[in-house]
């Protein structure tokens, strides 16, 4: 048994609808398989057809070329991307072992492997710890640079900013010194 989505539940059961109308439509003429898919009288659908149905869809859709077994290798792809436990993703494929799931598609996406460090990483706080420290030395560095830049572009605008260009040369107050003093 396979686990599936509610809305591909839904998807199932408007077929069935559908199959139920066809079985009705066609009487006795029916052919009873007990399959999910296949011919309009019910009768066993060839793998052939499935096939070149899906090619036709992938060409009218504009995507890339992709066979149908390639959907069974995204499936499990993006199960193991979501952090979908290994037995559930063999399960789902049919798998006899774990290892066989490993073995064909743990290296598939290296953030798989990335989320298995992360999450080791986080099994020793005192590293996590001294990182998040740092981060937060730094973030109130960086406050602490900004409020200053702010306040300085303040002051150049309203207030007198002390620079080269509007303070009075050396020379002149030594000059307006020494005459007041005399």
């Amino acid at each position: 048994m396979v686990a599936l989505d509610d809305d591909t539940v839904d998807v199932l059961k408007r077929h069935r609808a559908r199959q139920d109308a066809d079985r009705k439509e066609w009487g006795t003429a029916w052919v009873e398989t007990g399959h999910v898919f296949t011919q309009e009288d019910g009768s066993w659908l060839h793998p052939g057809k499935v096939t070149d149905l899906f090619e036709r869809l992938v060409t009218a859709s504009g995507l890339p070329p992709i066979r149908l077994h390639d959907l069974r290798h995204s499936a499990a792809t993006l199960m193991l991307a979501a952090d979908i436990d290994i037995k559930i993703v063999s399960d789902t494929l049919g798998h006899s072992d774990t290892r066989i799931t490993r073995d064909i598609y743990q290296s598939v996406l290296p953030q798989v492997g990335r989320s298995a460090a992360e999450a080791t990483a986080k099994l020793v706080p005192l590293q996590r710890k001294a990182e998040a420290e740092r981060a937060a030395r730094k973030a109130a560095k960086k406050e602490k640079a900004k409020k200053a830049a702010a306040k300085n572009a303040g002051k150049a605008k309203g207030g007198k900013l002390k620079t080269k260009a509007n303070a009075p040369a050396k020379g002149a107050k030594e000059a307006k010194r020494g005459k007041s003093q005399k």
